[in-house]
């Protein structure tokens, strides 16, 4: 064997047996999720931007809500700056499943399904669903009543599919508004929604014909989804940490007052 050969090998070695404790050409995804959140000090949080009170545009066109607030409020928390990406609803959790975003806050209820694609963290907001009809339906008194019916929600909603399970045919819609203007023209039905949200609706709209026809009786659980694995598991800690933290100091009851003139985020 040559001895430029040789000594190429015994350098390679060499090189090999020091970078073990020094972690040499170690690349940044062997870093977790909220290491790498840090290093790049920004956190990429998805919303819908179109659903009051929780996130939408003011008359300035600023991103704000209850979530956006939210949002901000553990980043702030976290040391990193908070970075909104507006998409539709039926995108949003897609979007975070391949890790296009690093959250997603968007007053996503915690269900069995969901529980079993995401993590999540501990429950930020506790609210109750609405079945909303026209004023002058008479016929669609509680969730029994839409068998045979049709509503309108964002595609893969938990409104969507609590329609379904009761046997509505349901019609895919982006924004909330335009949900509600369905059921006005009497294009569908009955929609569903958070109450919060037909309320501030309505505190815009006080003419609007339209009425809650019944209430979930439990109170849904708002949380925070992140992407399984352990890849994620630290930043579901500070998360959870963040609530915690923003819950006793009377932060999370200051915005939910703000944006929907009660607290929502006890049991």
């Amino acid at each position: 064997m040559k001895k430029k050969k040789i000594f190429t090998m015994l350098m390679a070695a060499l090189l090999f047996v020091l970078c073990i404790p020094a972690g040499c050409g170690k690349k940044e995804t062997d870093q977790d999720l909220l290491a790498r959140i840090r290093e790049k000090g920004e956190i990429v949080i998805a919303m819908e931007g179109t659903w009051a009170p929780w996130t939408y545009h003011d008359e300035n066109d600023k991103l704000v809500g209850f979530d956006t607030e939210v949002g901000e409020a553990i980043a702030e928390i976290l040391g990193v700056k908070a970075v909104f990406v507006e998409g539709d609803w039926d995108g949003l959790l897609a979007g975070l499943e391949v890790g296009r975003y690093d959250l997603m806050i968007n007053g996503v209820e915690i269900t069995d399904d969901r529980s079993e694609k995401y993590d999540f963290t501990d429950a930020y907001a506790y609210i109750h669903t609405a079945l909303i009809v026209g004023s002058g339906n008479n016929e669609i008194t509680s969730f029994e009543d839409l068998k045979g019916k049709t509503t309108a929600n964002s595609i893969n909603s938990t409104y969507m599919y609590l329609a379904e399970d009761y046997g509505a045919t349901v019609l895919g819609v982006d924004t909330l508004d335009q949900t509600l203007d369905m059921v006005l023209s009497g294009r569908v039905d009955a929609t569903l929604n958070a109450e919060l949200s037909y309320d501030d609706y309505m505190k815009v709209h006080p003419d609007a014909a339209l009425k809650v026809a019944a209430l979930t009786e439990e109170a849904s659980l708002v949380a925070i989804p992140v992407r399984k694995g352990e890849d994620s598991e630290t930043l579901r800690e500070a998360l959870n940490d963040a609530i915690g933290q923003l819950r006793e100091s009377g932060k999370l009851a200051e915005i939910s007052e703000k944006y929907f003139g009660k607290d929502i985020t006890q049991p």
